[in-house]
C-alpha cells in the first residue's frame, strides 16, 4: 500500500460519500484478535521503539466502548512516548489518542452510545471526579487522571477500548481522516489559545506550525486575531499564509509587530526567551506541549518585565473538547493531513520526528497489516 502525501485541506465536518455504514464491522485480522503497534523499547525513533503486536480483543467493562478504529491521528506526544521523553506508565502500551471509530460493542452501563455510532476518543480518559481540581472544573489537573495511549492502550490498532464518559459523539457523515486530528491537536490548541489570554482583535504569535498549531490558528483568525507564524519549515509557512496568517517567518525571527499573546507548540525550550522577547507589555506566552527541552536562562528586563506572563498548558477538560468541536463545526475548520496505512506507523512517527509531515499525520485501517 502506497502512502499518500500532503492530502489537500478539507473541512473536517463536511459530509463525505461512499463511506461504509455502521453495519460494516468486519475485522481484517484473525477472529478474536486485534492488530496494532506497541512501544516495546522506548528510544530514538531510528532504534525502532514500536513493535507490531497481535492481542486478544478486550472485553468492554460496564462503562466501556469497544471501538473499531476508522482513523487515528499521530500526535507529537506519541513520539515523545516512543522515544522515552515521557516515561512509560506501563509496558508495551499501544499509543494513539486521536481516535475516530465506530462502536462495535458497549458495556451494560453505557447509555449514551450504541453499536454503530461514530465516536471520538481523546487524550484524557479518566479522572477521580472528587478532588478539588475536579470539583472546580479543572479536571485536567486531577492527580489521578489517566490518559489514552499512556495509561491504557490507544488507537495505533484496529480495535481499542474507550471509557464512554470520556468519549465524544462525532458526525456520522464526516471524513474520519479530517476528524481525527481534532481530538487532541485541535482540543489542546484550543486550550492553549484560551490560556494565552489573546484579547479581541489581538496580535498572536504561533511558534511551530504542525497539527495543533494549524488548527488553533484558524480559530484565532476566525475570532479576528492577527496571526504571525514562526516556524523553520518553508512548507508550513506557506500553509500558514493559506490559512490566513498575516505573516510567516523563521522560528527565531522577530515578528513584524509586538505580540499581545503567543503560543509555543514546538518542543524547543530555546524558543521560550525568543517568544517572550517578542511580547508587548502584559503579553502572555502559553507553552502548549507536554514535553519541552530545557529553557535557557531568562533576563528579567528583556523577557519578563512589564508584566509579561509565562504559563503552561496541561492536558484538557471534557468541556474544552465539547467547546472546540462546536467551534470547529461552526467555522468550518480545515484540516491538512498526511495519511499513512496502519502498517506504516513507524514511518509516520519518523516523518513527524523529521518535520516531514504537513499538517497532521493520520493512520488508516490497513488490510495488508498482519503482525505474526
Amino acid at each position: 500500500m502506497v502512502r499518500e502525501r500532503a492530502r489537500p485541506s478539507g473541512a473536517a465536518f463536511a459530509p463525505v460519500t461512499g463511506g461504509r455504514d455502521a453495519g460494516d464491522m468486519t475485522h481484517a485480522g484473525h477472529p478474536g484478535t486485534l492488530s496494532g503497534w506497541a512501544v516495546e523499547r522506548p528510544g530514538p525513533i531510528a532504534s525502532g521503539p514500536l513493535a507490531a503486536v497481535r492481542r486478544p480483543v478486550p472485553e468492554p467493562g460496564p462503562g466501556d466502548l469497544l471501538v473499531r478504529v476508522e482513523a487515528c491521528g499521530v500526535c507529537r506526544t506519541d513520539l515523545h512516548l516512543a522515544e522515552g521523553d515521557l516515561p512509560p506508565h506501563r509496558p508495551a502500551t499501544v499509543p494513539g489518542h486521536e481516535i475516530v471509530g465506530r462502536v462495535a460493542a458497549a458495556g451494560p452501563a453505557v447509555t449514551e452510545f450504541r453499536a454503530g455510532d461514530r465516536v471520538g476518543g481523546a487524550w484524557l480518559r479518566a479522572t477521580c471526579g472528587e478532588c478539588r481540581y475536579c470539583r472546580a472544573g479543572a479536571e485536567n489537573l486531577c492527580p489521578a487522571s489517566r490518559y489514552t495511549g499512556w495509561d491504557a492502550d490507544g488507537g495505533f490498532a484496529d480495535l481499542t477500548l474507550l471509557p464512554a464518559d470520556y468519549a465524544y459523539h462525532l458526525p456520522e457523515a464526516a471524513d474520519p481522516v479530517t476528524l481525527a486530528p481534532l481530538l487532541c491537536a485541535g482540543i489542546i490548541g484550543y486550550r492553549a489559545l484560551r490560556r494565552c489570554a489573546l484579547p479581541p482583535g489581538g496580535r498572536l504569535g504561533i511558534y511551530g506550525f504542525g497539527g495543533s498549531a494549524h488548527l488553533a490558528a484558524q480559530v484565532a483568525v476566525a475570532e479576528g486575531a492577527r496571526v504571525h507564524v514562526l516556524t523553520r519549515s518553508a512548507r508550513a509557512r506557506e500553509l500558514a499564509r493559506e490559512l490566513g496568517a498575516v505573516s510567516a517567518g523563521g522560528a527565531y525571527d522577530r515578528p513584524p509587530e509586538p505580540l499581545d499573546s503567543a503560543i509555543l507548540f514546538a518542543p524547543v525550550g530555546e524558543l521560550v526567551p525568543v517568544a517572550l522577547a517578542a511580547l508587548d507589555r502584559s503579553g502572555t506566552l502559553a507553552v502548549a506541549g507536554i514535553h519541552l527541552t530545557d529553557i535557557p536562562p531568562l533576563t528579567y528586563e528583556e523577557h519578563l518585565f512589564y508584566e509579561r506572563n509565562l504559563c503552561s498548558v496541561t492536558a484538557n477538560t471534557r468541556r474544552d473538547g465539547r467547546e472546540f468541536l462546536a467551534t470547529a463545526a461552526r467555522i468550518g475548520i480545515r484540516v491538512t493531513t498526511t495519511p499513512y496505512p496502519l502498517g506504516r506507523a513507524p514511518e509516520a512517527l519518523a516523518d513527524l520526528a523529521g518535520d516531514r509531515v504537513q499538517g497532521a499525520a493520520v493512520l488508516l485501517p490497513d488490510a495488508d497489516f498482519s503482525p505474526s
